[in-house]
């Protein structure tokens, strides 16, 4: 089956910073048995292709095949049109960034050198290696003064994550691997990473192959899809949308499950909802002033917010009775705050876990930017298939 990429990044529009990735009728056996079968394919630069299926696919084969860590039995792979075959497997590498679940740094170097490990390779000036690293640290939210002298032990396992991002970036390769990235942290950490990593995706623009069992990440994460049957075969390559509206046979739809209405969801941001203006007061501020705030403006709660804009909770007209200055004890806790970048699904599951309907959004650093509601969310979710 072939397939090709048409469709556009999403996101914000940046410079591509990607190659064309294009599998050519690749066959990869073992003895007589295939893993991977006839399988053609093109990601387009600066998009994120998804392999997922279920175990024995060979998502994890083609992906290798990529950067020759498994060699193609037959068939053709090019990344900007070079044949990866006619490359030397070790200048191959360094020009693909890898990221795998278990991150793979190295224990006995720092964060600095972990990331500087492939511009070392290559020979780069030491200024030049430097400035790389203080960019990229910065990039993936990891401060250089604060983290560029830990060692890996003193991080944990999302701090680990994103250095893993950082080192694989470090010598600009147009094409990124990544083999299940995010599966070794817990749900609300791979969150917020899945969400860090697309606002990064959105700056840098790389071409990405990433393998994931779970079909919920591959629609949140996927510009494409390629869903694979056991055998190697390319059940369906499309978007997350077309994929969801129309499967391709029986097997896609099994796959990605009844629900494929509440999945659509994972198709739309936080973002892409009218934000409501919170009525906010801050931690240290009085009662009086709460109660002039909920004056005349037909609101029930307050959000309650720390000297960084960070949620604390949510007051209603009766918590703001009386003198004084405000007791946080008070608060009624929210749901999880959400990010611009999570999906519409991620946030009606915190909003109907919470007493107060009403999901926060907040920035990269929690700082409250707004609210959004249920009834907008329920609202989008009557909208058509494809609409």
């Amino acid at each position: 089956m072939t397939a090709t990429a048409d469709s556009p990044a999403r996101g914000p529009q940046a410079s591509v910073g990607g190659a064309v990735v294009t599998l050519e009728h690749v066959t990869k056996r073992y003895g007589s048995v295939p893993a991977v079968a006839d399988l053609s394919l093109t990601v387009a630069a600066g998009e994120i292709c998804v392999l997922v299926g279920p175990s024995g696919c060979g998502k994890t084969t083609t992906m290798k095949m990529i950067n020759r860590l498994v060699e193609p039995t037959s068939g053709r792979i090019t990344i900007g049109g070079e044949d990866v075959m006619q490359l030397r497997a070790t200048e191959l590498r360094r020009r693909i960034g890898y990221v795998i679940q278990q991150v793979g740094l190295f224990p006995h170097l720092t964060v600095a050198e972990n990331v500087a490990v492939v511009p070392r390779l290559l020979r780069w000036p030491a200024p030049r290696v430097r400035a790389r690293v203080e960019e990229l640290l910065d990039l993936v939210g990891l401060e250089a003064g604060d983290y560029g002298a830990r060692y890996p032990s003193a991080l944990s396992g999302g701090e680990r994550q994103r250095v893993g991002v950082a080192r694989a970036l470090a010598a600009d390769p147009p094409v990124m691997l990544m083999d299940e990235p995010f599966g070794a942290v817990d749900p609300i950490r791979r969150d917020r990473l899945q969400n860090e990593f697309l606002r990064l995706q959105a700056r840098v623009r790389k071409t990405i192959v990433f393998v994931t069992h779970d079909v919920d990440e591959a629609i949140k994460m996927a510009d494409r899809i390629a869903i694979m049957e056991r055998g190697g075969i390319l059940a369906q390559y499309d978007t997350p949308d077309r994929i969801l509206a129309s499967p391709a046979n029986e097997f896609v739809e099994r796959f990605v499950g009844a629900d494929r209405g509440l999945k659509r969801l994972s198709l739309s941001r936080v973002r892409d909802l009218p934000m409501i203006e919170p009525v906010t007061v801050r931690i240290g501020e009085s009662y009086q002033a709460a109660r002039g705030r909920l004056s005349g403006t037909g609101v029930d709660y307050l959000l309650l917010v720390d000297d960084r804009s960070r949620p604390v909770g949510w007051l209603t007209t009766h918590d703001v009775g009386g003198d004084g200055t405000i007791d946080p004890s008070r608060a009624i806790p929210g749901a999880t705050p959400v990010q611009p970048e999570s999906t519409l699904r991620d946030a009606l599951s915190a909003m109907l876990a919470s007493s107060v309907q009403l999901g926060v959004v907040v920035d990269a650093s929690d700082a409250v930017v707004g609210l959004v509601s249920v009834d907008a969310i329920s609202q989008l979710l009557q909208q058509p298939a494809g609409a």
